[in-house]
């Protein structure tokens, strides 16, 4: 008998080491430090779907907020959260990128201010010091913002991830970068009254907030693990739906020194913006790159159909 339970423990010992060997790792790099726009990732990694697809995924914030794209393109990280101007963008500068899925399917991005009777519309900031989170997208953004709305005179400032202690002590007038659904409650949990433009209702077209974007070599050697990624994160985002309350309390399980106040509240206003399933269109995501390359935000055309894969 015990030969026999000697037997069975190093058979189960075997299976258990072999399966966690046969496992497929990959790294994702999220976009900033994690936040409730991540929820679908972290449920996925918290209720073992990733584990249910032979997946072990390691979740890593970014030191910069421009790390991501570029490690993702260079195979630093298998994968990176990114934004689809930043990924028109780095196509057009040669990085050979591709976007692979998506997490939030239209835009959140804001010019954000603290309330004052002295800023109502963009010709206000005339003069003015405005802070830009991620080098390399929002400042380019910022310009075009700028040019279609008629500022000519200002002075952009890198804020990187300190948007709010930066507006508070008054080294910049606005920020380029700061999500409605975000910043805006962190604000308003601090007793700041915040106010914003829209950039979709200042010229800026509707684009893809947040993508999941890879090297082309990545895809090519590991294309049947990101899609069982992808189509974990879709399931995680229709458990989500279905489930809000319960998806909330594992991501805040996830991530034990968040905020639970600001992350439920953010959690709210984003709940309609996390993506639908099925990949990006590639029609509007050439509206878009047009639109780059007519307001100078890139240099070279882009192909879009060439830079989206299809499942």
């Amino acid at each position: 008998m015990r030969k026999q339970l000697s037997a069975i423990v190093v058979i189960c010992t075997f299976f258990f080491f072999a399966g966690s060997a046969s496992a497929q790792k990959l790294t994702l790099m999220l976009d900033w430090f994690p936040n409730i726009d991540h929820l679908p990732i972290y449920v996925a990694q918290e209720k073992g779907l990733f584990a249910e697809r032979g997946l072990e995924v390691e979740i890593i914030s970014p030191s910069e907020t421009a790390d991501g794209l570029k490690l993702a393109a260079s195979g630093n990280v298998d994968m990176a959260v990114s934004y689809e101007p930043q990924t028109i963008i780095a196509a057009s500068a040669g990085l050979d990128v591709k976007v692979v899925g998506r997490l939030i399917e239209h835009p959140l991005t804001t010019l954000l201010f603290l309330k004052s009777e002295a800023i109502k519309t963009p010709k206000d900031l005339e003069g003015k010091k405005i802070g830009y989170t991620v080098p390399g997208l929002m400042d380019v953004i910022l310009k075009a913002f700028m040019s279609i709305n008629g500022v000519d005179n200002y002075e952009a400032i890198n804020v990187g991830f300190t948007i709010v202690p930066a507006l508070v002590a008054g080294n910049v007038d606005a920020v380029m970068g700061p999500f409605k659904t975000y910043e805006t409650v962190t604000m308003a949990h601090q007793n700041l009254e915040a106010d914003y433009f829209e950039l979709e209702k200042w010229g800026i077209p509707d684009y893809e907030e947040l993508i999941f974007v890879c090297g082309a070599r990545t895809l090519s050697e590991k294309g049947e693990s990101i899609k069982g990624f992808i189509r974990a994160v879709e399931t995680a985002t229709a458990y989500l739906r279905k489930h809000p309350e319960a998806a909330l309390k594992t991501y805040l399980k996830a991530l034990p020194e968040a905020d639970s106040r600001v992350e439920t509240d953010a959690f709210r206003l984003t709940l309609p913006f996390y993506a639908a399933p099925g990949g990006s269109n590639a029609a509007a995501w050439q509206q878009f790159a047009d639109f780059s390359l007519q307001h100078g935000l890139i240099e070279k055309p882009v192909v879009t159909e060439d830079l989206i894969h299809i499942w």
